[in-house]
């Protein structure tokens, strides 16, 4: 007969800060077990909530960064324990994340209408949209405030169709 344990994972989720680890990446932190039989972690991973078909192995560590995850995505992590017969434990509780990095601008219904960006956002963060029309020189256009969760935002630029060509970037700070 199997042995069961239970495991509790807490998730202590953090963002790695840009200088830390590329974007696409996420660390994920959690307490250890209490149980004795425990001697693994396995986090699971997918872009559907509660369909896990990623795994990455921990090994005994109580943290893990997951990379090469696609900017604009959301993810869905969830994490189970393992003994030495390799017995896991049910999966611990669901936490998403939405990978911040990319840049959308949606299209202008006719022309002269205002461009609309869109982008993913991550707690902690602020942004900046700036502006050039050259590529050399580049203006402040909005900011965002400490966004406190992922999520999409969008900026609207009233003054796009007075250009004839306008290059956006977003900045993180």
């Amino acid at each position: 007969m199997k042995h069961i344990f239970k495991f509790f994972f807490a998730v202590l989720f953090s963002l790695a800060a840009p200088e830390q680890a590329p974007a696409g990446s996420l660390t994920l932190s959690w307490y250890a077990s209490a149980s004795t039989d425990v001697i693994g972690y396995d986090v699971y991973y997918g872009t559907n909530s509660g369909n896990y078909p990623y795994m990455f192995n921990a090994g005994n560590a109580t943290s893990a960064t997951i990379t090469n995850l696609s900017a604009g995505v959301p993810y869905y992590f969830a994490a189970t324990a393992y003994d030495a017969n390799n017995d896991q434990s049910a999966y611990s509780a669901e936490i998403s994340y939405l990978v911040p990095g990319i840049l959308i601008l949606a299209n202008n219904p006719t022309s002269g209408s205002p461009a609309l960006l869109q982008f993913p956002v991550a707690p902690g963060q602020s942004y900046e949209v700036q502006a050039s029309t050259d590529l050399l020189n580049w203006s402040s256009l909005w900011q965002s405030d400490v966004a406190t969760s992922n999520a999409w935002m969008q900026f609207t630029d009233p003054d796009s169709g007075s250009f004839a060509s306008r290059f956006y970037r977003l900045v993180l700070h």
